[in-house]
């Protein structure tokens, strides 16, 4: 079961690490809305992997049944190696970037509020609570965590989900090459 939490778990990682770091490296964010939408659906698509690595498990190791309490603990630990990979890349690309995430957030949240119309005392507030959040941001005890639980809720649901389908062994089950024919 390790062997599969660990290869499904990279692959999860990897997925939606490469493509969003190179997206925010090399690209201009038009809209907060578009980024956040995007980044949250290729974490639905690289954790759908969660769902694979537990049919493999059942239908390859475990003989086509498994239990919900195994399936979701494995699950939860291909999520939480997705998890530490996409912290992993998001470290990286911060180094790469040299920290220019925390400045074009910060001036885009500012610019938001003026485009609101906020006056100019909740944009002195906004202009504070960003300076703020860029120091707490620069201390990697609170950037670590906060990456980590951008990615780890997403995985506790797909985690959900497929241990609830998946304890069924007559949904989806194994082909054998009998069955193929």
């Amino acid at each position: 079961m390790a062997r599969i939490i660990l290869i499904f778990g990279i692959a999860a990682g990897l997925i939606v690490t490469v493509p969003m770091d190179l997206m925010l490296a090399h690209a201009e964010h038009d809209s907060a809305a578009t980024s956040l939408f995007t980044g949250y659906l290729m974490m639905v698509l690289a954790l759908s992997m969660v769902f694979f690595g537990l049919k493999r498990l059942r239908d390859r190791e475990l003989g086509g049944a498994i239990r919900f309490a195994p399936a979701l603990l494995a699950g939860l630990g291909i999520s939480a190696v997705a998890g530490v990979i996409y912290v992993i890349g998001w470290e990286i690309t911060l180094a790469v970037t040299n920290f220019e995430f925390i400045d074009s957030y910060s001036t885009a949240t500012i610019e938001a509020a003026r485009a609101k119309g906020a006056s100019a005392a909740d944009i002195q507030a906004v202009i504070a609570q960003m300076d703020e959040f860029r120091r707490q941001y620069a201390n990697p005890f609170f950037r670590l965590p906060m990456t980590f639980i951008e990615i780890f809720p997403v995985g506790v649901l797909i985690s959900l989900i497929s241990a609830a389908l998946l304890r069924n062994s007559r949904f989806l089950p194994a082909r054998t090459p009998a069955s193929i024919r």
